[in-house]
């Protein structure tokens, strides 16, 4: 139903996809530039809608230009479960309140939207010219008109079994559109120099907007890989800098990541994705470094990082070691020796990440990471944790019928004491370990299954001979 009065509200209308990274990520952006926000109805996390009071336009319009997961907002002037009673509303609206949007110097355009139901041109024409009853003066223009009104009808989430009829329909003054170009202009496609696990640009920016960056905050991506979290980050105005111990990934050595390219080209590298989307002013640099053996000074402090650990499965889990005793390097070698690796486990990486953040972050400041798990041992309580930092949000990208992994969201509330105590994990299985498992037992029933059907059709063939 229509408010009026002072109150106005709206309707944000989201991209049908990572769902569950829609309410950390808007939640985030209004704790970063300190903007109230208000349900007007209990959203349901299946519907791509929500219906909420700002106390301005332009507060809406500065959340819809952080974020990745919105597609629209519209000042919403009528919504029902029926058509009918959408164009009863709207008939009944206070005239004075058209007169600012419908003058006769004002172009116009009414655009027609359905989710999960597809219609024909003729459909939607016909839809719109009912709304003929509305007070416009102006003349109409498809391309940036001044004022854009906006027809949604939603059809639930099953393009499989639409229903004859729309669940519910909105009606309202589009105010402005979402960040989503911006999944495009970093696509991987397009990127100068990427790598096996280079991470899918929206989920990029999705990690930089739950880290709350702002302009000239200074951001750290310890595992930075071919460099992915670092543009988004510096495309929201941070700093950006990266340490990674695979020497060859960071001189952009390594085997091709794309099928058809055989060698690298001379000019791939991180710094040439931040010139490539204009972003050079923003890069410190990036380090070859092992991250079990920190070099940074005691009172580096960051406003955020931001990381995607490797899990051993397409990167290998390192660090600088030996398996042997008491092992030293003559003062002769030690300017040509390279440091052998051993295994650095998933339960390490995690605890070192944990105590490093309370050290280096700033109050306030955010860890944003990723953690691998296999669905069905998945407990809240078997997530990392530190006593100094507090999770903010825990949402999960499926991967697999197995597996998953969970965005995880640390906010620094504390200092930690001068001797921190040791970080322990309630019992999940190391994720590499169990994945190779899991995918040899795969292997194994599959074999079993081929021999199984071999010999159903060979007893098939003798009884038909």
């Amino acid at each position: 139903m229509i408010k009026t009065g002072n109150m106005k509200r709206y309707l944000m209308w989201f991209a049908n996809e990572n769902i569950e990274f829609r309410f950390p990520e808007i939640q985030s952006i209004l704790s970063l530039l300190n903007i109230e926000m208000k349900f007007i109805q209990k959203p349901d996390v299946t519907e791509p809608y929500w219906i909420v009071q700002f106390n301005s336009e332009e507060d809406v319009q500065q959340v819809a230009n952080r974020s990745v997961s919105l597609k629209l907002c519209l000042e919403l002037w009528a919504d029902s479960v029926t058509i009918e009673d959408l164009h009863s509303q709207l008939k009944q609206y206070p005239k004075q309140f058209y007169e600012r949007y419908f003058s006769p110097d004002e172009t116009f355009k009414i655009e027609l939207e359905t989710f999960c139901r597809h219609l024909t041109q003729e459909e939607k024409v016909r839809k719109i010219e009912e709304f003929h009853y509305l007070p416009v003066q102006g003349s109409v223009k498809l391309k940036d008109p001044h004022v854009c009104l906006q027809y949604i009808e939603y059809y639930g989430t099953d393009p499989n079994k639409p229903p004859l009829h729309p669940y519910c329909v909105f009606f309202g003054r589009w105010v402005s559109n979402g960040l989503r170009q911006l999944i495009r202009t970093f696509s991987l496609k397009s990127r100068k120099f990427i790598g096996n696990t280079s991470m899918d640009p929206q989920l990029a920016l999705l990690m930089a907007n739950q880290a709350k960056i702002a302009k000239g905050d200074i951001i750290l991506d310890p595992f930075v890989g071919s460099g992915s979290l670092l543009v988004a980050a510096a495309q929201f105005g941070g700093y950006v800098l990266g340490t990674d111990i695979d020497y060859l990934m960071l001189h952009a050595k390594t085997r091709p990541s794309r099928k058809k390219q055989k060698v690298r080209e001379k000019d791939e590298s991180i710094k040439a994705n931040m010139q490539q989307y204009k972003l050079s002013a923003r890069y410190i640099d990036v380090l070859v470094n092992d991250f079990s053996i920190s070099f940074w000074r005691e009172n580096l402090k960051l406003d955020a990082i931001i990381t995607d650990p490797p899990y051993g499965i397409r990167e290998a889990t390192e660090r600088v070691g030996t398996e042997k005793k008491d092992f030293t390097v003559s003062e002769m070698h030690l300017m040509t020796h390279i440091p052998s690796k051993i295994a650095y486990g998933i339960s390490s990486i995690y605890k070192d990440l944990l105590v490093f953040s309370s050290k280096h972050l700033k109050l306030g400041g955010r860890l944003v990471c990723w953690f691998p798990i296999f669905r069905e041992d998945y407990r809240e309580e078997g997530l990392p944790s530190h006593p100094c930092l507090k999770l903010i949000a825990n949402s999960e990208q499926i991967l697999s019928k197995l597996t998953s992994r969970r965005m995880l969201t640390f906010e620094k509330m504390e200092e930690p004491p001068e001797n921190q105590q040791e970080i322990k994990f309630n019992g999940i299985l190391d994720f590499r370990e169990k994945y190779f498992e899991a995918r040899e037992e795969t292997r194994s029933e599959k074999r079993t299954r081929e021999a199984k059907l071999r010999n159903q059709n060979k007893i098939e063939y003798l009884k038909r001979k």
